[in-house]
């Protein structure tokens, strides 16, 4: 599942901080006006805090560098979540 949200270059990291904190993020990129990736950070449960120190210092030179941005979220689905409704076996119908 995906999700984008656009956001000018001063308000990126405190979005980023926020879309973190909503939870079960597995990548995040980072895209210019014109639709160029800037950066992709690939995110994993506990990875966070020092690990994430350098993605930081570059999400911060972005921002500073950018007027507007697009942020790309890719999010790991729920367990138990589907986009379809299960189909009967031929010859079951349901009762």
């Amino acid at each position: 599942m995906t999700e984008e949200h656009r956001v000018p270059g001063e308000n990126l990291v405190r979005k980023i901080k926020e879309i973190i904190r909503e939870g079960n993020v597995r990548r995040i990129t980072i895209r210019n006006e014109d639709g160029k990736e800037l950066i992709e950070v690939p995110l994993s449960i506990g990875v966070v805090g020092t690990l994430m120190l350098p993605a930081w210092a570059a999400i911060g030179a972005i921002a500073a560098l950018v007027t507007n941005c697009s942020i790309v979220v890719e999010r790991e689905e729920p367990e138990g979540e589907t986009n379809s409704a299960p189909v009967p076996a031929d010859g079951e119908d349901g009762r």
